[in-house]
């Protein structure tokens, strides 16, 4: 099994990369391979709300000049995904909103029901907030999202800091275990669970 996780933090190997790499560790130790892909330092524009992809259905945003499309099937092979992101202004980094908001405008249906996990690095405030904002997607998607014993949060400032957080270690830890458990729960019930039958997607706009 594989595990695809995004960091969407500029720094390369900032404190959202050491959550990543404290989930990752649980998830090797399990068997489960992971691939940690840089988002943050990419040059990556927002949605153009032009529903090309809605009207095309070929799993592609019509923007071609980034890697977006790549991660999009990168998600699509793995078995489940990581959200990582600092928090710039009590929300998730910019880079990170516009690939997500493309990748899972396009992704959705094609996610559905992989596990995926968010976590965030924070300095003080705010974190709770950027992981609800990250937890959105993973929920519009109907993915299946594993717990932690605490928010899925850990606290520093400069690179490195967060090896100090000895509660937001254990948080990613737990993480990590739980995370591979469902990971293999979910692909043991594939032949023994059948998957609900899929209801298309009702649309209601409230201004009549």
């Amino acid at each position: 099994m594989k595990v695809v996780a995004f960091n969407g933090s500029p720094r390369k190997e900032g404190n959202t990369y050491q959550a990543i790499k404290l989930v990752a560790t649980e998830l090797n130790a399990a068997g489960i391979e992971v691939e940690i892909i840089q988002v943050g330092n990419k040059v990556i524009r927002g949605c153009l709300a032009c529903g090309a992809c809605s009207r095309n259905k070929d799993e592609k945003c019509v923007i071609a000049n980034d890697e977006v499309n790549e991660w999009i099937q990168k998600i699509k092979q793995a078995d489940g995904i990581i959200l990582g992101s600092p928090v710039h202004y009590a929300a998730i980094a910019g880079t990170m909103k516009c690939f997500l908001d493309r990748a899972f405008y396009v992704g959705a249906n094609i996610f559905k029901r992989k596990v995926g996990a968010s976590v965030v690095a924070v300095r003080r405030s705010g974190g709770v907030n950027a992981f609800n904002q990250l937890n959105n997607y993973l929920n519009y998607a109907e993915m299946l999202m594993p717990s932690s014993n605490y928010w899925n949060v850990i606290h520093g400032t400069k690179p490195g800091d967060a090896g100090q957080d000895e509660e937001g270690k254990q948080i990613m830890r737990v993480l990590g275990k739980n995370m591979a458990w469902l990971l293999k729960m979910a692909e043991q019930s594939k032949t023994q669970v059948l998957e609900p039958e899929q209801e298309n997607k009702i649309y209601t706009n409230f201004i009549r």
